[in-house]
């Protein structure tokens, strides 16, 4: 019997309007009557789910910026991994060498240096898991990371690594040209033991502390609620899923996903915009 559920965000329990269908609301609603834990596992940072979740009328935990951050539902941070801020600034400075885009992802939101590429990295992640969608109304609907506060325009980010109440939770790095810059990014980061590199686009990577993992989290989370791994579902789309599609007792893969993805999961389920999520959970109440 499935008690816990987890869902990763984008492409998965978002269509490409970065919205929760009525569909999957009220699955998400059902399991949750039927005590079955619903846990959101996503890349944003907790300000960026919630602003999702409020607009559904939706309360669930939230697994953050792929596990460097754990809350409860009513928005307790459960547990922490960030990267020390020694490491960070070494971290923006390899990246700054392979003159690359990124924003950095902390315990009070997330930062960026350019106002008009902080759009264009949200549009890019959903153009990746809806290339169908109309490019002009996603980039309208990511606007909303500016307009609405999610993430605040910084002149520098060394501000950020010398704050001791400001933890560091993720870099999300971004090329658009096919340069070899993330590739080369990629390398110069190998180096750092203490570093996780993953994707959630087709342009970026993604860079967290080795601990600061879905599955890692994930795998608390069921153990600290008497939960075993043989009895949660994972649900997911895109690279920074497989840490927990891999722990989870029944992965389910997005009918959007990859074929890599789709390969190493024990379900396929139908696209984000078909609601996917909420049919996958259906299927195990």
């Amino acid at each position: 019997m499935i008690r816990c559920i987890a869902t990763d965000m984008d492409g998965t329990l978002l269509n490409s309007m970065q919205e929760i269908t009525e569909e999957n609301r009220q699955a998400i609603i059902k399991a949750q009557q039927q005590g079955v834990e619903v846990v959101v596992a996503t890349g944003r940072s907790y300000q960026e789910a919630v602003y999702v979740l409020d607009a559904a009328g939706l309360q669930c935990p939230v697994i953050c910026v792929n596990g460097a951050e754990v809350r409860s539902q009513d928005g307790e941070v459960l547990s922490a991994n960030p990267i020390p801020n020694a490491l960070a600034r070494e971290t923006a400075a390899s990246l700054s060498a392979s003159d690359i885009y990124f924003e950095v992802y902390t315990n009070r939101g997330a930062y960026t240096i350019d106002a008009d590429k902080a759009v264009s990295t949200l549009v890019d992640i959903v153009m990746s898991a809806n290339p169908e969608a109309d490019r002009e109304e996603i980039i309208v609907a990511a606007g909303a990371r500016i307009r609405d506060g999610l993430i605040e325009v910084v002149d520098s980010y060394e501000q950020l690594f010398t704050n001791e109440e400001v933890l560091i939770y993720k870099f999300l790095a971004f090329s658009f040209e096919d340069d070899g810059k993330l590739e080369g990014a990629s390398a110069s980061l190998a180096s750092f033991s203490e570093l996780e590199v993953t994707k959630s686009g087709v342009e970026n990577i993604e860079i967290t502390h080795k601990n600061a993992q879905k599955g890692i989290a994930l795998e608390a989370f069921t153990s600290s609620r008497g939960i075993a791994l043989a009895n949660t579902m994972a649900i997911g789309d895109n690279f920074n899923d497989i840490s927990m599609l891999e722990k989870a007792g029944r992965a389910v893969a997005m009918g959007n996903a990859s074929f890599e993805i789709k390969a190493m999961c024990d379900v396929i389920t139908e696209t984000n915009e078909e609601s996917g999520v909420g049919k996958a959970i259906l299927e195990v109440l």
